[in-house]
This record gives C-alpha cells, sequence and structure tokens, in this order.
C-alpha cells in the first residue's frame, strides 16, 4: 500500500470529509474507487458527499464567515504562513500522493507541482500585506470586501496547485470556502485538509466534500448560501456549474478549456523554439488546459522542425512514475487514456501526416494508461487534431506562409487560455502577443510568474486566478461616497 493511503487510513481521514474543522462521517452510503493510473489497480475507495453534505459544509462556512471576516489582514497573513509551512514541510508526501493518485512523475512532482502549490500559499500572504482593502477617490472611499462563502471546484491534473490557487486568495480575502476536489485524485486534497487543520485555521473557514459534479458540484453551485463558485475544469462543466448557478445570481468564475498556439517566428531560434515548445506542450503528460499543443511554424522550414520536434520527443522516458529517471508517467485515468487515443484514432483518419507517437501504449506496457507521446505535422487548422482539446501528449504542428497567417491559426479556435510566442525581433513579438485573443502571452519561454493573472477569454472562461487579481475575484466593490478622512 502506497504511503499517502497508509497515511490517510491510519489518520482516520479516507472514510470523511472536512466540516467546521472536524473529520466528519458523511451523510451516505456512495463510495468511489480510485485506481492507480500505473497499475489500473484499485488504491482505495472514498466517500461520495449528497446534498446534506454540501448543505453542513456550506453552513458551518456561513457561520464562519462572520468572524473570518473581520479579521485583520495581518492575522489571516499569518495563518497562511502557517499553511505554507506545512506544505513545504510535507512536500515529500504530497509528491507521494501526487505520484499515486494521477501518475505524475516523482522528480516532477517534487520539482513543479509541490513547490508551485506552496507558491500560491505564499504569494496570496505576501499580497494581502500590503493590499489596500479602502482607497480615497476625492471624498468617496472605494472598499473591498469578501464576497462571501465560495465553493471551489478543482480538477483532477494538477491537483494541490489548483487548490492552492483558489484556496489561497480566498481565505487572504477573508471568504470561507467549501471545496469539492476531484473524486478522482483525492489524497493531495485530503492531505491539504489536514495542513489546515494543523495550521489552526478556525473552524469552518475550510470545509472540504468530495463527490462528483452532477452531485455536489451541482449543489454547491445552486445553493442559496454560496456567494461565489470558482472552478476550474473542462468548457462542459463550467458550463454546467454556471446553469446552475444562475437562479441565485452568484459570480461564477471559470477557468476552461484551452487550446493554446505556440507561434514560431520567421527569426527564432529553431533548435530553442522548437525543444522548448515540446516540452511545454508534454509537461505532465500534455494534462495541462493552457499547454501550448498547437506549434504554428513558418512553411519554409517545416522538414526542420519536424526532425527538431521527432528528436526531442525521442528523449522523453515514459514510465513508472515512481522510477527516478521516468520524465512522463501515465495519464490520470482511464477516461482520459481512452479520450487520448480515440483523438490520435481521428487525427490519423483525417489523413494528418503523424510523424511521432501514435495509438497504444509504449513498447513494454501491458498496462497502465501510458501514452505514446504523439505528433501530428503539415496539419490543417480545421481539423480535429488542431481544434479540439485532447488534454494529452498530442501536439500538431501547423505551417504558415506569413506572419499574419500565423496570428489567423493561432486565433481560428473557441478557445482563449494561454499562447506562446518566438523569435528574436522584440516588437514584432509584442506586437504578436498583442493581436492573439487570450488571457496569457508567453515570449520566450519566460520563467513562471505567479503574480501573472492567468485566466481565459471565449471558451476559456472568465475571471482571473494568481496574483492581485485572482484575490480580487473574491471581493465585492463597495463606494462609499460622503467619506471624509
Amino acid at each position: 500500500m502506497n504511503s499517502p493511503v497508509r497515511h490517510l487510513m491510519q489518520a482516520g481521514r479516507l472514510e470523511r470529509f472536512f466540516i467546521d474543522g472536524e473529520w466528519t462521517v458523511p451523510e451516505g452510503p456512495d463510495r468511489v474507487a480510485v485506481v492507480s493510473p500505473s497499475t489500473e489497480e484499485t488504491l482505495c475507495e472514498i466517500p461520495l458527499g449528497n446534498a446534506r453534505d454540501v448543505d453542513l459544509a456550506v453552513q458551518a462556512a456561513r457561520r464562519a464567515f462572520a468572524r473570518w471576516s473581520v479579521t485583520s489582514p495581518q492575522e489571516r497573513a499569518a495563518q497562511l504562513d502557517r499553511v505554507h509551512t506545512l506544505i513545504i514541510e510535507r512536500a515529500e508526501l504530497f509528491a507521494t500522493a501526487l505520484a499515486t493518485e494521477m501518475g505524475a512523475p516523482i522528480s516532477y512532482a517534487r520539482a513543479a507541482h509541490v513547490p508551485l502549490a506552496a507558491e500560491h500559499i505564499r504569494v496570496a500572504r505576501d499580497n494581502l500585506a500590503k493590499y489596500p482593502f479602502r482607497v480615497q477617490r476625492g471624498t468617496t472611499a472605494v472598499a473591498r470586501e469578501p464576497i462571501g462563502v465560495c465553493a471551489l471546484i478543482t480538477p483532477w491534473n494538477w491537483p494541490i496547485y489548483q487548490i492552492t490557487a483558489k484556496v489561497g486568495p480566498a481565505l487572504a480575502a477573508g471568504c470561507t470556502v467549501v471545496l469539492k476536489p476531484s473524486e478522482l485524485s483525492p489524497l493531495s486534497a485530503l492531505l491539504f485538509a489536514e495542513v489546515i487543520a494543523d495550521a489552526g485555521i478556525p473552524a469552518g473557514v475550510f470545509n472540504l466534500v468530495s463527490g462528483t459534479g452532477p452531485d455536489v458540484g451541482t449543489s454547491l453551485a445552486s445553493h442559496p448560501q454560496v456567494d461565489m463558485v470558482s472552478i476550474t475544469g473542462s468548457t462542459r462543466a463550467g458550463v454546467l456549474v454556471a446553469q446552475a448557478a444562475a437562479p441565485t445570481v452568484k459570480r461564477v468564475a471559470q477557468e476552461l478549456g484551452g487550446k493554446s498556439p505556440n507561434v514560431v517566428l520567421p527569426d527564432a531560434d529553431l533548435p530553442r523554439a522548437v525543444s522548448l515548445g515540446i516540452a511545454a506542450a508534454f509537461r505532465n503528460m500534455g494534462q495541462s488546459c493552457s499547454a501550448p499543443t498547437r506549434l504554428i511554424v513558418p512553411r519554409s522550414v517545416l522538414d526542420k522542425i519536424n526532425e527538431l520536434a521527432v528528436a526531442a520527443t525521442e528523449q522523453m522516458i515514459v514510465g513508472d512514475p515512481f522510477a527516478e529517471a521516468t520524465t512522463h508517467g501515465p495519464l490520470a485515468n482511464c477516461a482520459q487514456f481512452g479520450r487520448v487515443q480515440q483523438m490520435i484514432e481521428a487525427g490519423i483518419d483525417e489523413g494528418t501526416k503523424l510523424i511521432a507517437g501514435g495509438p497504444g501504449r509504449p513498447a513494454g506496457f501491458g498496462k497502465g494508461f501510458y501514452a505514446r507521446p504523439t505528433i501530428f505535422s503539415d496539419v490543417r487548422t480545421n481539423t480535429t487534431v488542431a481544434q479540439q482539446e485532447i488534454f494529452g501528449p498530442v501536439l500538431a504542428i501547423l505551417p504558415y506562409d506569413t506572419v499574419e497567417e500565423a496570428i489567423t491559426i493561432a486565433n481560428d479556435t473557441v478557445y482563449g487560455l494561454g499562447a506562446h510566442v518566438q523569435g528574436s525581433d522584440r516588437e514584432l513579438l509584442r506586437a504578436v502577443a498583442a493581436s492573439i485573443q487570450s488571457g496569457q502571452v508567453h515570449l520566450n519561454y519566460p520563467a513562471w510568474d505567479p503574480q501573472a493573472p492567468f485566466g481565459g477569454y471565449k471558451q476559456s472562461g472568465n475571471g482571473r486566478e494568481y496574483g492581485i487579481e485572482g484575490m480580487e475575484e473574491y471581493m465585492e466593490v463597495k463606494s462609499i461616497l460622503g467619506y471624509y478622512d
């Protein structure tokens, strides 16, 4: 038995929710199996919540809001500091949980998933300490106040990272929360609830109810005492949440799907642009909503780019997530494995040129949700692999003849979450970035910035996460006219 499962069982957490500061027995009998993506064996079972569990958690959060919302920024910052410290101290347990529950290579969990998750808490703490909750404009005071009880719905692909990206700024703003983590990767969420309890966060400020979207997600979105829903997930899930929330006219912040372009300009350093582009597209086994899975390149150098892309893919080691040499583990669950295989077959059926990978598991794997890193080249922009979010290690290389055509291809999608542009001419880089319809644009693979607002245009959602803007999502604006110092 893997250590996070054993730890949670021994601590009596695996069969419970975290409500009002207590590990609580669920109301209903329903359970779901948590399956190892590397072995396809059942790791454990967790309970699934219902509307009654949701109501208990929401009422606890409502009671706690009266106290938490009026604490000083310094008090909340001190609480978040303890949460940050405990995540760092328990980093190895979190990393093991991520490798166990969703197949992240242990090296990548240690280097990215866990430390970046901790960064969201640190940033929330630091922004809170200096944030002006009230500013004066002449005789009017403009105040920002916590919106209230927030339902946070997080996905399976970056489990702890997405939890802290929502919980950190929500608590910093003075809100209380009910978290619904994915039932497919719940172990890291339960470990985070332990951190919250051990950090001394007051009862009811943070609550956790596991369950499915149709049951717990819908109950949270429609609950009249929930003031805001923040969801990270598929565009389909975001639409359903918004529909459930509409009758109560609550705020819905959505971070949804993507089909992000990576535009390689004619003056780009091709070896760097392609090798890092492959790495960015296939990080986390391609299971990232902002992964740049459309590589848009000059037609005149398409053959050279194909060579570079195939060579970069051949450096990847798909294998056991607990093996130190592994760079890419399995896909996170059976349903996603099936979808990726379906999309690869669709690309082949449409006659798109396959230059790397293909359907099925890599050689040597008879079980586990392992997929072959796959590249299609000379792709038309109207094909399945160029238009649909695959959420796996599948890259489409699309050629262009002019920079204007490259921009048109980049924007030829219903999504607008992230984008990349590679080149040497600074003015051209910035001009192309300004022309792309997406919430983030990365120029020449910059370092990750936890203060950079993240969110989408078009069907990639609304609202922003990370940084100051991420915290402000959890606030209401109040104008007080005739306010004199």
